[in-house]
């Protein structure tokens, strides 16, 4: 199996438990994890953000491997495009 079709294959709750135990470094068990196993699960983790989830984030990874920085012109067209936030004014409150 090559590296696409493993993240691909990947399901939802691998991907949460590799994503916990590569900000901890332990795995779900408590052992700590080598620095080999912690570089390797980052990279799943990263291709997995961007192949399957799509990340819409600020800074992200792109499914060519390419770190994807939005500008703030993309960043402002985005949310102009989403539901407005409630406001208030000081008085309100």
């Amino acid at each position: 199996m090559n590296f696409t079709a493993l993240v691909q294959a990947m399901s939802p709750d691998t991907y949460e438990k590799l994503a916990e135990s590569v900000a901890t470094g332990r795995w779900a068990d408590g052992n700590i994890m080598s620095e080999t196993q912690r570089e390797q699960s980052l990279q799943l983790v990263m291709a997995y953000q961007a192949q399957v989830l799509k990340s819409q984030e600020l800074f992200t990874i792109g499914a060519d491997g390419q770190m994807i920085q939005k500008s703030k012109a993309e960043l402002k067209k985005q949310f102009e495009t989403q539901p407005s936030i409630a406001r208030f004014s000081h008085d309100d409150l």
